[in-house]
């Protein structure tokens, strides 16, 4: 796969002309991926965690991607974070979650609701890769319904004890710290969660074995169990009651970083076709085939656009709640939609390791579907938004 982009030859990008500063950044990080992230691929992708590749996103300042440069990090905006995260999933799913959960809810709620104090303590560690980060909301029965989640923190004198569980919790036993979200007062419904800056060494948390997936393979995912964990009240995000408000934020901007793994992924199904159907036709692709990669070629188009949209939205300050969820479902379908019609494209083909790439890209889009949210939960927030309400 050696086309970089959709429209190789345009000078436009998603039909917005990217800065000549933003364009080589993204030229930046295709270097960087070509040399730490694409050869370790396969091997990722078959199950291995993606350290050499964090271990130099460390080294590069991409782990401290959008903290502040007054914490160390590069302090760049969520269109830089949505292109970072695309040209690392075109290569390598796995390694664009781990990085994107990092970065984003593992990270954004720290600077958008810490203390000082928690700021100056975390966010350097952070954004120069002695800490990865991890966010812990779903359980067994609250996930979509975040309000419903059964994990209790109770005050005791300057600590809380967190009892409870967390599970599909990407990153886990990888990661340094963890924000996980508790019930401080079960009568109050959304109002009485509250979110935690909780290490992953503090007594009480242990991480369980790692969860077998359709996809995404080299990306850690297990269950927390928390029992007795103390946390100290200091370790707090925000007053308590506030961690829904938390949560939301995180999952709002976290959205724009998935809809960009799902772009990553699809393009490079389309790549992987493009590339297999010219090597078996040569310019004589079937116009039934030249009509498929269109529609894949349109609707990623579409996407990005959305993707991109939010991002300058959210950098300029406005309401992205909406386009966020618009662009995460566009996304995430077609990344489905391109892996699925890439095989039917090429599956008369039978080239084992471009084979065993598209099966690979087509169960990693699968859980782009599911996490920060699922497309029907961000359906219920489009249509509510249509609605009115």
């Amino acid at each position: 796969m050696s086309a970089p982009g959709i429209i190789a030859s345009g000078s436009r990008d998603a039909y917005f002309a990217l800065s000549e500063e933003i364009a080589g950044f993204r030229d930046q990080v295709r270097a960087w991926v070509a040399s730490h992230v694409a050869p370790y691929a396969d091997a990722v992708g078959c199950g291995t965690f993606p350290q050499h590749s964090l271990t130099s996103a460390a080294e590069h300042g991409y782990m401290g991607i959008v903290v502040p440069a007054a914490y160390g990090g590069m302090g760049r905006d969520h269109l830089s974070f949505a292109i970072f995260v695309e040209e690392v999933a075109y290569a390598c799913a796995s390694t664009a979650v781990a990085l994107d959960v990092h970065a984003s809810v593992g990270t954004e709620p720290l600077i958008l609701t810490g203390s000082d104090e928690q700021k100056a303590r975390y966010l350097p560690l952070l954004s120069d890769g002695s800490l990865l980060g991890a966010f812990a909301l779903t359980e067994p029965d609250a996930g979509s319904d975040a309000a419903a989640l059964r994990t209790i923190a109770r005050r005791d004198g300057d600590t809380y004890r967190l009892d409870g569980s967390k599970i599909f919790i990407s990153n886990a036993g990888h990661a340094g710290i963890y924000t996980i979200l508790a019930a401080t007062n079960r009568t109050v419904g959304s109002r009485g969660i509250s979110a935690f800056l909780v290490p992953a060494d503090s007594e009480g948390l242990t991480v369980g074995p790692p969860q077998h997936k359709l996809g995404l393979l080299g990306s850690a995912t297990a269950e927390l169990v928390l029992r007795n964990c103390r946390v100290p009240v200091s370790n707090m995000l925000g007053p308590e009651g506030a961690g829904f408000r938390v949560a939301m934020l995180a999952l709002d901007s976290g959205r724009i970083g998935i809809s960009a793994q799902a772009l990553g992924i699809a393009r490079a199904a389309l790549y992987e076709a493009i590339h297999l159907l010219k090597k078996h036709h040569g310019p004589d692709v079937p116009q039934g085939k030249q009509f498929v990669l269109a529609d894949i070629g349109t609707h990623i188009e579409a996407a990005r656009s959305l993707t991109w949209q939010a991002a300058r939205d959210c950098d300029a300050g406005e309401s992205f709640t909406t386009i966020a969820s618009m662009a995460k479902l566009l996304s995430t379908d077609t990344a489905m939609y391109a892996t699925s019609a890439a095989i039917d494209l090429v599956g008369d083909i039978m080239e084992p390791g471009a084979i065993a790439r598209l099966e690979r890209f087509f169960r990693d889009a699968k859980a782009t579907q599911l996490y920060e949210g699922t497309n029907q939960i961000q359906r219920v927030v489009i249509s509510r938004r249509l609605l009115g309400s």
